[in-house]
């Protein structure tokens, strides 16, 4: 699971996780993105051999949902846009 192009431009900092960047990044995305569960998004990517519980996930929602949904909207285009 490679990160995402889109998350790559962003300025987040993952230190002091235990999870790589590109797994926060892709259940925080997941969350933002799909108006999922948690509990989904914690069987998503338990579904790809990854334990993580969907209180871990809340907890990343509440640190990197916001800049990760301003970078959603940000990514949205105008009308008219081609």
């Amino acid at each position: 699971m490679l990160l995402d192009d889109r998350m790559q431009n962003q300025i987040i900092n993952f230190k002091r996780h235990r999870f790589p960047p590109e797994i926060i990044a892709h259940a925080v995305w997941l969350y933002a993105r799909f108006n999922l569960s948690l509990r989904e998004v914690e069987e998503l990517l338990m579904e790809r051999g990854i334990e993580v519980s969907y209180e871990t996930i809340r907890r990343w929602m509440l640190k990197f949902g916001p800049q990760v949904a301003r970078n959603l909207r940000r990514r949205e285009t105008a009308i008219g846009d081609i």
